[in-house]
C-alpha cells in the first residue's frame, strides 16, 4: 500500500526506465516534470526510483567513460572505471503516476525563445505571497507570442514577430517563472545549433509546445518539460507603458554597465539608489551611502529632453540593460516618479520598464 509519507519521498527521486536500448528519466514535483529520452545499451528492460540528487552527485564525480546504473530490488548499483556506489532506492510504485507526454500543437524557434525568456524572465517575481507576479504572461499578439513578466517595480515584455499564435483556442496563459527558468537552461544548445543551421540554410531548431486547461509542455532536444498553469488573471499591464517619453538617453551598453557595476560597490542594501542626472552630452551616476561613503561617474551619452535627475534600485536597472541586445540602449523617462523604459535604439520587441525610487 502507497502511503502520502512514501509518495513525498519519492518524489525527491527520478525514475530510470529502461527499454531495449531507450532510457527514459523522469523527475517530478508534481508542479514541474522533466522527461528526458536517450538512446542506451540495455541489457535488461526494469525501472528503479533512485535519489536524484545522490545520484547526480555520483555520476558527476565519474572518471569519463560509460556509466552502468544495475538495479536491485531496493537498491541501485552505479559504477564506472573502478568506481563503484550501491545507493539504496524508493519503491516504483511510490512514484506518481504521470501522464502520458502530449504531441505538440505549435512550433517555437529555439534560439529567440531562449533570448527572449533571458530578457523577460529576469522581471518575475519570488514572493509566494504574490502568485501571479510569479509567472510569465505568454499571450497571443498579432500574429505573434507576447512574453511579460513584473513584480510590480519593474516589468520586462518581448515580442516573438511572426512565431505563430498559441494553440488554437488559447488566447493567453500564465507560467511559472521557474518553469521557464528550467527551460531557459535546456535551449543554449539548441540555440546554437539554430543559429548554424541557420548559416549553412538548413533550417533551424524549434521547440514544441502544447497546452490544455492545466499544463503547458515544452520539447526541445529530447527533453519534455510539462508544469502546471497558474490560475488567476494578469495584472492590467499595458496601462502601464506611456504612449511616448519627452526625455530620451543613448548611451554605450557597456560604458553604462560598467559605471553601475563600480557606483554599486558602495551599495550595502536594498534601499540605497544609483542617482542618474542626465544632461545633454552626458549622464552623472551617483551613488550616497551614510554608512559607507559616495561615488559618482560621468559616462558619455545622447540625451534630448529637459536636465533631469532620476533614482533607480541599481540592481534592477542592471537587470535591464543587460538585457538589451545591441551595443547601446536607449533610456526614456518621462519625471522623476513615472515608469522608465529601457530599450534598444532601433526597435521595441524588447521593453523593460522601472519604477523610479523616490529621494529627497
Amino acid at each position: 500500500m502507497t502511503t502520502r509519507g512514501s509518495t513525498t519521498a519519492a518524489l525527491s527521486g527520478i525514475r530510470i526506465d529502461v527499454a531495449g536500448n531507450r532510457l527514459t528519466v523522469v523527475g517530478t514535483d508534481l508542479d514541474l516534470t522533466v522527461r528526458v529520452e536517450s538512446e542506451a545499451i540495455g541489457l535488461d528492460d526494469g525501472t528503479v526510483v533512485t535519489p536524484a540528487r545522490l545520484a547526480a552527485d555520483i555520476v558527476r564525480s565519474l572518471e569519463p567513460g560509460a556509466v552502468t546504473f544495475e538495479g536491485g530490488e531496493d537498491e541501485v548499483e552505479i559504477s564506472a572505471a573502478r568506481s563503484r556506489f550501491v545507493v539504496r532506492t524508493f519503491a516504483v510504485e511510490d512514484f506518481p503516476v504521470l501522464p502520458d507526454p502530449r504531441p505538440d500543437q505549435v512550433k517555437l524557434p529555439a534560439a529567440a525563445l531562449a533570448e527572449a525568456l533571458r530578457q523577460v524572465v529576469r522581471a518575475a517575481s519570488n514572493d509566494d505571497a504574490r502568485p501571479l507576479l510569479t509567472g510569465v504572461l505568454v499571450a497571443a499578439e498579432g500574429s505573434g507570442t507576447r512574453l511579460v513578466a513584473t513584480d510590480s517595480y519593474r516589468l520586462a515584455l518581448r515580442d516573438l514577430a511572426g512565431t505563430g499564435p498559441l494553440p488554437e483556442g488559447t488566447d493567453q496563459i500564465l507560467i511559472p517563472a521557474r518553469a521557464l527558468t528550467e527551460l531557459q537552461r535546456l535551449l543554449p544548445a539548441a540555440g546554437a545549433k539554430d543559429s548554424a543551421a541557420k548559416d549553412k540554410d538548413e533550417g533551424g531548431t524549434d521547440v514544441g509546445f502544447s497546452v490544455s486547461d492545466l499544463d503547458a509542455t515544452f520539447t526541445a532536444s529530447g527533453v519534455r518539460l510539462m508544469t502546471r498553469l497558474l490560475d488567476g488573471k494578469f495584472p492590467d499591464y499595458r496601462q502601464l507603458i506611456p504612449p511616448g517619453y519627452p526625455n530620451q538617453l543613448r548611451v554605450g551598453k557597456e560604458s553604462l554597465l560598467d559605471a553601475l557595476r563600480r557606483v554599486r560597490l558602495l551599495v550595502r542594501d536594498n534601499t540605497t539608489p544609483v542617482r542618474l542626472s542626465m544632461r545633454a552630452g552626458g549622464v552623472e551616476l551617483t551613488v550616497v551611502s551614510q554608512e559607507v561613503g559616495h561615488a559618482s561617474e560621468d559616462v558619455d551619452a545622447d540625451y534630448e529632453g529637459e536636465e533631469l535627475t532620476v533614482a533607480f534600485n541599481p540592481s534592477y536597472l542592471i537587470d535591464g540593460v543587460e538585457a538589451v541586445l545591441g551595443d547601446e540602449v536607449v533610456l526614456e523617462t518621462l519625471d522623476a516618479t513615472k515608469p522608465a523604459t529601457v530599450r534598444a535604439p532601433d526597435h521595441d520587441d524588447y521593453r523593460y520598464l522601472l519604477m523610479p525610487v523616490r529621494v529627497s
